[in-house]
C-alpha cells in the first residue's frame, strides 16, 4: 500500500460529497492537502465545485487519466466501477472502509490493477506516510 500511495499523484474519488461531515469529503480534503490531484465523481453533483475541483458524473468525463480510483460506493456498485477503472487505464482500485466486492477484486486481478478493499485511504496514508 505504501508503494501505491507513494507512486500515485492523481486520484478519482467516486462517490464524492460536498458535505463536510461526510467521510468522502474529509478524505478528499486530506488527499488534496497531501498534494494529490483529486477529481470528484458523483452523478448527483456533476458540475458542482467540491474543494475547488469540479465534480463530474462519471470517470469517462475526466479530461485526464488518473492513476488511482478511490471508491465511496456500496459494494454492489464496486464491480461496475472496477470495469470503468480498467477502461480508464487506472493503475489502482481502492475500495474504502466498509466496501468489499468479490467481483471488483476479480476484475482488478484480471486486469493486473493494484487492489485494496475495506480500508480507508486517509487512515492508511496517515499510518504509512503521515
Amino acid at each position: 500500500m505504501k508503494r501505491i500511495l507513494s507512486n500515485t499523484r492523481s486520484i478519482a474519488l467516486v462517490g464524492a460529497s460536498n458535505r463536510p461531515e461526510r467521510a468522502s469529503y474529509q478524505v478528499m480534503e486530506y488527499l488534496l492537502q497531501q498534494g494529490y490531484l483529486v477529481y470528484p465523481v458523483n452523478p448527483q453533483l456533476a458540475g458542482a465545485v467540491i474543494l475547488g475541483q469540479t465534480c463530474v458524473a462519471e470517470l469517462d468525463e475526466l479530461d485526464q487519466p488518473v492513476q488511482l480510483i478511490n471508491v465511496f460506493r456500496r459494494g454492489e456498485f464496486a464491480a461496475d466501477v472496477a470495469i470503468e477503472a480498467i477502461e480508464h487505464e487506472a493503475r489502482s482500485l481502492w475500495l474504502q472502509e466498509g466496501v468489499q466486492s468479490t467481483a471488483a477484486a476479480e476484475s482488478a486481478a484480471e486486469a493486473e490493477l493494484d487492489y485494496v478493499e475495506n480500508l480507508c485511504i486517509k487512515k492508511v496514508h496517515q499510518q504509512l506516510l503521515g
